[in-house]
């Protein structure tokens, strides 16, 4: 199996994580802290998503080698591979706002629960974010469109590596 099917079927195990958490665990234990790991599954298949299509790219020699961290993938897709495959900007937009959550969540000195939300502040306190089920929710749905297309086009060429012949 190569790298870059590993990766896509990992991204739907997250994603799937991520959507389990929020419809079956939250609802049940009503602790706005699993929202951060619902966002956390989240990342994670959108950065497992995007390494599978550079793999894919990679492995037909359509873009350059990259160093194996979020930001060099992150670069490589929008520099190589969002207008080659036309990808929407709010996939784009997705995939950063679930990357400063993550971000804001690790710089954070504070953070708490508020009704059915998790917040989390900045170091000064002069800025918090919150984070709802209903905003989750729309972020899933997203990232399932996102991983979906990714799916789409590396399964392409699927038949080559798995035996399988094109119909």
């Amino acid at each position: 199996m190569e790298k870059f099917q590993e990766l896509i079927g990992i991204s739907r195990k997250k994603i799937h994580i991520a959507d389990h958490i929020l419809t079956q665990t939250y609802p049940m234990l009503q602790d706005p802290r699993l929202l951060l790991a619902v966002v956390e599954n989240i990342f994670l298949a959108l950065t497992n998503s995007i390494g599978s299509l550079l793999y894919y790219e990679r492995l037909f020699k359509q873009i350059p080698p990259f160093h194996d961290n979020f930001s060099s993938k992150f670069n490589m897709f929008r520099a190589r591979c969002v207008a080659k495959y036309n990808f929407k900007k709010e996939h784009v937009q997705l995939v950063q706002d679930i990357r400063d959550i993550i971000a804001n969540h690790k710089k954070s000195p504070v953070e708490f629960s508020r009704k059915d939300s998790f917040v989390i502040c900045s170091g000064g306190y002069n800025s918090m974010r919150a984070i709802s089920s209903v905003q989750i929710r729309d972020y899933i749905l997203k990232a399932k469109l996102f991983i979906h297309e990714i799916e789409r086009i590396v399964s392409d060429d699927d038949g080559l590596f798995t035996g399988r012949q094109r119909k």
